[in-house]
């Protein structure tokens, strides 16, 4: 696929959007994959092929929490990376046969329930820290479905991984997004083999949007996860809202 040249930075800035909510919350992939279905590309591909830019975005987020000094919870975080990879597996097999026209319906379900978190936001994170066997066991399996979840379409997953690091593990925010991006470095990967195996990857698209993704991953995850958190909520459900409409009307 071709495109004019001022698309080619519309692309990169969508990626560094994407990455940013997607590092400091989740929902990024419910603009990027919309605004390339709007440039021409079937949801399916879209869907796709932004899980190469992904990929791109949480090697370089785990690069910036590591610079901050944040501690990555160790052997826990690879536990819920392998759960995730099977699950990521399971997921990237069936989206690559569902109908775009099916894809698109549960798409923009997927974006009103990530209104819905982004309003009532109940994961946050209360005590200390649990990571006894139990709870980790618990979180592990719950890695598995999220890793369904998140081979299948991907949006708003961040909002999953929040919720069960939060209530499970009661994990801090900051901490909880860099078990996000370690995790999604393994499934993503996944992800990516089956959807080129299926042939469903437009590269060069791909790898002009993990420009940003890079770009916005390292920045984000260096960024105060705190700082203008509300105006990032308030864009995200004007935006997630717009979208949802225009995908299932038009």
């Amino acid at each position: 696929m071709t495109y004019e040249w001022y698309e080619y930075p519309l692309i990169i800035a969508v990626g560094f959007g994407a990455a940013f909510l997607n590092t400091v919350g989740g929902g990024g992939s419910l603009f990027s994959v919309p605004i390339l279905t709007f440039m021409g590309l079937p949801i399916t591909i879209a869907n796709a092929t932004s899980r190469v830019a992904l990929l791109f975005q949480n090697i370089s987020a785990v690069g910036g929490f590591k610079s901050k000094g944040v501690e990555l919870p160790w052997p826990y975080s690879l536990y819920l990376g392998l759960a995730s990879l099977g699950g990521g597996l399971i997921g990237s097999l069936v989206a690559s046969k569902v109908p775009d026209e099916v894809f698109t319906k549960i798409f923009v379900l997927v974006m009103f329930l990530a209104v819905f978190l982004i309003i009532y936001d109940p994961f946050k994170s209360k005590g200390q820290e649990k990571l006894d066997t139990k709870s980790q066991v618990i979180g592990t399996i719950s890695f598995f479905f999220i890793g369904i979840y998140g081979g299948f379409i991907q949006a708003g997953i961040g909002f999953l991984v929040i919720a069960v690091l939060s209530l499970v593990n009661n994990l801090s925010l900051v901490k909880s997004n860099y078990v996000k991006v370690f995790a999604a470095i393994i499934y993503t990967a996944v992800s990516v083999a089956v959807f080129a195996w299926q042939g469903k990857v437009l590269w060069m698209t791909g790898f002009i949007l993990a420009i940003g993704h890079a770009l916005g991953g390292w920045y984000a995850s260096r960024w105060s996860v705190t700082a203008g958190e509300v105006w990032i909520k308030r864009v995200m459900i004007i935006s997630i809202i717009g979208m949802a409409i225009k995908l299932w009307f038009f």
